[in-house]
C-alpha cells in the first residue's frame, strides 16, 4: 500500500508538472487523498506543499512530510533535500517519505531558476547558500522541526549545495551529499581540459528547465567557446562554487559528512571527492560504486531497495537521532569494486592501494600526429558507465589495432595473477610538441589474450603556452579506480589526442612526442590491494 501511495504521488505530480501547473495549483485542483493527506492511511505521514520564501525575495516551491505520529509540541528531527539540477520538487518524494516514515521532518524545495520556483540559476552561488538557511528558518517555525538536529542532503546539484552550505550554517549537524562535487574546477575542468559533453548536458538541462542568469550564459559561452582570456575568472568562479575552498569553515562548524560517488561518474569524476574527504576532520564516510552520475542512487529515487540510502538513512539516524547503528564504527572508506560483489573497508583514502605502486616503464620513445580519432576512448557520457555498471562491459578498444601514427602505445607483460587496481593511477611522462598549445587522454586498458582491451581508467591534459620543439614534463592523475585485471592478461598504456568527452586544443599540424629521458624515466604507476 505505501508504495501504491507513493507511486499515486509521483504520477500526479508529473502530470501537474507536464501541464506546466504550480505544486499548489495541483494541490487545489480534486487529486488523490494519498497526495494531500487528507484521507490517507493513518500509518501514512503527512505530505503537503508549499511556498517556500528563499533569499532575495524569491519564492520557492518545495513540499514537506511530517511524521504520521506527530505529536503536538514535539519536536522531531528536520532534514532538508535541495533538488538536482533540473529537478523538480518531487525527485526525493519517495526517500522523504521513508525518511518521514521514521520519525523526520522533511522539507525538499525546488532549487532557485529551476521550473517553478524564483530566482535565475546561481550554480551553487550565495544565493542558493542563502537559500538553504531561509528554508531552515521556515521549517522552524511552521513545522515541528527540532533546531538542535538540523540534516541535509541531495544528489549531484543538491550535494553541491548541500557541503557548500555546512560551511555557512553552524545549525547543520549532518549532511549526505551523493554524486557530487567538492571541487567544481577539478570535476569540469580537469587537467585544464573543458569536460565537453558534461559541460554540455549541463548547459543544455539549464536552458530546458529553468532560468540561466546573465553570468552563467556568459561563463557558459567563455568555457565552451575556449576563451583562455578569461580562464582566471572562470577558476575564480568555480573556486567560490566549491567545498575543497571552504573546507577549514566545514571542520569548524563540524557537522558529519557523507560522501557517496560512482566510479564512471562523467560529471563529477572521483577525485576531486577522495581529496576533499581526506581534509575533513569531523564525522566522516567515503563511499565509491560502479556507474556513472548518480545512477548509484537512482534506484532509491523511485523507492526500490537501494544500500545507498540505506547507510544515508543510517547516517542520518546516527549523527541526529544519535542512534547507535553502527556505521560510525565500520571502516569509514567503502569501497565495490567494477569487477566484483561485495564492498572493501579501509581506515582512510590513503590506505586504498595499501599494497603499494607496481611502476611500468615508459620506456620506448612514441611519436604520433594529432587530430584525429585513434579509437580509444572513454566512452559517452551516462551510457558507458551505465553499462560498465550493470553488464561489466566499459569502453572497449581492439589495442593490435589501434593505429600507431596516431596512438601511443605501451604494454606490460602478462600477469601470471590477478592484480586488483584501487585508487588514483599516475602517469609521469616527458612531451615534446611542434605547436605551443595542445591536449592528449591517457588511458589505461586491461588487455585479454585477443587484444580486447577494457577501459580501466583515462584523463585528459592540455597544455598551452610551450616552446615548440622543446620538452617538458607532465604529471597526470587518471580517475581514481577499483578495478581487478584477470590472470593472464596485461595491462596497457595508451595515448591519443581526440576524445568526444572533451575539447581538445591540437592546432592543425600538430605532432607529439612522448620520451623517457634518462635522467628522468616516463612510467605508470599502478595501485594495488593486498592479494
Amino acid at each position: 500500500m505505501e508504495r501504491t501511495t507513493t507511486a499515486a504521488a509521483v504520477a500526479a505530480l508529473l502530470a501537474a508538472a507536464a501541464l506546466g501547473l504550480a505544486p499548489h495549483q495541483a494541490q487545489a485542483a480534486p487529486a488523490p487523498a494519498a497526495v494531500v493527506g487528507a484521507a490517507a492511511p493513518a500509518a501514512s505521514p503527512e505530505l503537503r506543499f508549499h511556498d517556500i520564501p528563499g533569499s532575495g525575495g524569491i519564492t520557492l516551491k518545495g513540499n514537506v512530510f511530517t511524521p504520521a505520529d506527530a505529536v503536538d509540541g514535539r519536536k522531531y528531527p528536520l532534514i532538508v533535500l535541495p533538488t538536482s539540477w533540473g529537478m523538480p520538487q518531487i525527485e526525493y518524494i519517495a526517500q522523504a517519505k521513508k525518511l518521514a516514515d521514521s520519525g523526520y521532518v522533511v522539507v525538499s524545495y525546488t532549487s532557485r531558476g529551476f521550473w517553478l520556483s524564483g530566482g535565475e540559476i546561481e550554480v551553487a552561488g550565495p544565493p542558493d547558500i542563502a537559500d538553504v538557511s531561509a528554508v531552515i528558518d521556515w521549517a522552524l517555525a511552521h513545522t515541528p522541526a527540532d533546531a538542535d538536529r538540523i540534516g541535509l542532503g541531495g544528489v549531484s546539484y543538491g550535494a553541491g549545495i548541500s557541503l557548500l552550505a555546512s560551511a555557512h550554517d553552524p545549525r547543520i549537524k549532518a549532511v549526505v551529499a551523493l554524486s557530487g562535487w567538492a571541487d567544481l574546477i577539478e570535476s569540469i575542468y580537469s587537467g585544464r581540459t573543458q569536460h565537453l559533453q558534461a559541460a554540455g548536458m549541463l548547459g543544455a538541462a539549464g536552458y530546458l528547465t529553468g532560468r540561466p542568469g546573465p553570468e552563467l550564459q556568459a561563463l557558459l559561452g567563455d568555457f565552451l567557446g575556449s576563451r583562455l582570456d578569461r580562464e582566471p575568472q572562470m577558476i575564480e568562479w568555480g573556486k567560490k562554487r566549491s567545498a575543497a575552498e571552504k573546507v577549514d569553515r566545514i571542520n569548524a562548524n563540524g557537522a558529519a559528512i557523507m560522501l557517496g560517488n560512482a566510479w564512471g561518474d562523467t560529471i563529477f569524476p572521483p577525485n576531486q571527492y577522495a581529496e576533499f574527504f581526506e581534509k575533513l576532520t569531523g564525522p566522516k564516510r567515503l563511499e565509491f560504486r560502479p556507474g556513472d552520475h548518480a545512477t548509484a542512487e537512482a534506484s532509491g529515487l523511485l523507492g526500490l531497495p537501494n544500500d545507498t540510502w540505506t547507510n544515508a538513512h543510517r547516517w542520518f539516524d546516527r549523527y541526529l537521532k544519535g542512534e547507535r547503528n553502527g556505521i560510525d564504527t565500520e571502516a569509514p572508506v567503502q569501497l565495490k569494486s567494477r569487477s566484483t560483489d561485495g564492498y572493501e573497508g579501509y581506515a582512510d583514502w590513503k590506505s586504498v592501494g595499501s599494497a603499494g605502486s607496481e611502476r611500468l616503464a615508459l620506456s620506448d620513445s612514441e611519436h604520433l600526429f594529432a587530430n584525429v580519432d585513434s579509437g580509444a576512448n572513454g566512452g559517452i557520457l551516462f551510457l558507458s558507465s551505465i553499462l560498465d555498471q550493470f553488464a561489466k562491459a566499459p569502453p572497449a578498444a581492439s589495442i593490435p589495432l589501434l593505429p600507431r601514427a596516431f596512438a601511443a602505445v605501451w604494454q606490460s607483460g602478462r600477469y601470471e595473477e590477478a592484480r586488483h587496481v584501487r585508487g588514483t593511477v599516475k602517469l609521469h611522462t616527458t612531451v615534446t610538441p611542434t605547436k605551443a598549445d595542445g591536449t592528449f587522454v591517457a588511458y589505461l586498458y586491461d588487455v585479454g589474450p585477443l587484444g580486447i582491451g577494457k577501459l580501466v581508467s583515462n584523463a585528459p591534459y592540455t597544455f598551452h603556452g610551450k616552446t615548440p620543439g622543446q620538452a617538458f614534463g607532465v604529471d597526470l592523475e587518471l580517475f581514481s579506480t577499483a578495478y581487478d585485471v584477470p590472470a593472464g592478461h596485461r595491462l596497457a598504456l595508451v595515448i591519443d589526442t581526440v576524445d568526444p568527452l572533451y575539447i581538445e586544443h591540437n592546432p592543425t599540424g600538430a605532432q607529439l612526442t612522448f620520451s623517457s629521458p634518462r635522467t628522468d624515466p616516463s612510467y605508470v604507476s599502478v595501485p594495488l590491494r593486498e592479494q
